[in-house]
């Protein structure tokens, strides 16, 4: 049975050069013997993940994308920080190794983390997994409280209070977002004007409890294990974490999650198994998260609606390097129509929301 995570061939134009990773590498790790070989892992659409394996020790690269890129976004010396601390606090996250600020090696900074070995979620459950809609329950709860568990980290305690700021976080990202939308404006995109509106106007008050969040917590991003698939051990892509609203993080999470009932167009767009039998609604998964956290949520379709625009930011910053020939991953070339489709149901929302 092979379901666990494998990496492939490197895309045409995102190579490596073999010599000056290994150079830095056995100059920084010790023990390291013989040559590496390199591939890359295939999902993410952002930072570029490599794995590196010597006769002896595997190791994962991660480096900033090609092309045009936001100016805070893509912070391999932050993402290195972020992963060495607060590993002491919540125990998912892979140990980092060596951070090289010389852009002269490959191009732009990396890092480089153990690899975790384990089974990694994308559209669909593999079949030899053989879950069952109650042992897929059982995963999609653990699914929401290792998020719960996240936003309940001391993150003062981890030395990592300095991270965000949470005063005023809600509506940082809502302008934030939307500055980085219209920036990355291409002539083809939807300009989302009366979502933007709907959201400054109901924006609520900061969060009294504020918390690291993740900002891209979804299935292909956690790890579980080979041998008791509804274990998670591992989360993984820390690139965007900063300390704001555990609520906002929640909202990113639900803008991923396409339930079983969403009509076929939207299913099209689905990246993990999350319409499978036994997953948790979306209204399901918020109200599990609330009896976790001990909350009260009375006004989700905000946070699920800015969850919605600001993966559409995401999405369109990642067509705009496409369409500009930034990058040739084929992928992309439909981005704009996910677009569109996320508008659709941010406008869906609104117009049936109670706010």
């Amino acid at each position: 049975m092979t379901v666990t995570d494998h990496a492939s061939a490197i895309r045409a134009g995102e190579e490596l050069d073999a010599k000056a990773v290994d150079a830095y590498l056995k100059a920084h790790i010790e023990n390291l013997q013989g040559q590496p070989r390199i591939s890359q892992f295939p999902g993410g659409a952002s930072n570029l993940t490599y794995l590196i394996e010597y006769p002896s020790q595997e190791f994962v690269l991660r480096r900033p994308p090609f092309g045009h890129k936001a100016k805070s976004a893509h912070d391999m010396g932050r993402e290195y920080r972020i992963l060495n601390r607060l590993n002491a606090g919540f125990p998912y996250c892979p140990k980092a190794y060596a951070h090289c600020t010389d852009e002269s090696l490959i191009g732009a900074e990396f890092y480089v983390m153990e690899r975790l070995k384990g089974v990694i979620l994308r559209s669909d459950i593999p079949s030899e997994l053989n879950l069952g809609a109650e042992q897929t329950g059982t995963l999609c709860r653990s699914f929401i409280e290792r998020l719960v568990e996240l936003h309940q980290v001391d993150y003062q305690a981890c030395g990592l209070g300095d991270l965000g700021k949470p005063e005023g976080y809600v509506q940082r990202q809502i302008e934030g977002w939307t500055d980085r939308y219209e920036k990355a404006l291409t002539p083809d995109a939807p300009a989302w004007e009366p979502v933007k509106a709907w959201l400054r106007d109901k924006m609520p008050a900061d969060h009294a409890r504020p918390a690291i969040v993740h900002n891209d917590y979804r299935f292909d991003n956690v790890i579980l294990d080979a041998h008791d698939p509804m274990r998670i051990i591992g989360v993984l892509d820390w690139e965007l974490t900063t300390v704001g609203d555990p609520l906002m993080d929640l909202g990113n999470s639900l803008a991923y999650w396409i339930e079983a009932s969403d009509p076929a167009p939207v299913q099209l767009m689905r990246r993990q198994p999350s319409n499978a039998p036994g997953m948790l609604s979306r209204r399901g998964f918020v109200d599990y998260y609330a009896e976790r956290a001990g909350l009260s949520i009375d006004n989700f379709d905000f946070y699920y609606t800015y969850g919605l625009f600001r993966l559409a930011g995401i999405v369109q910053q990642i067509y705009y390097r496409y369409y500009h020939g930034q990058t040739r991953d084929p992928r992309f070339a439909n981005f704009i129509g996910m677009n569109a489709l996320l508008e659709g149901m941010s406008l869906r929302v609104i117009d049936q929301s109670p706010l």
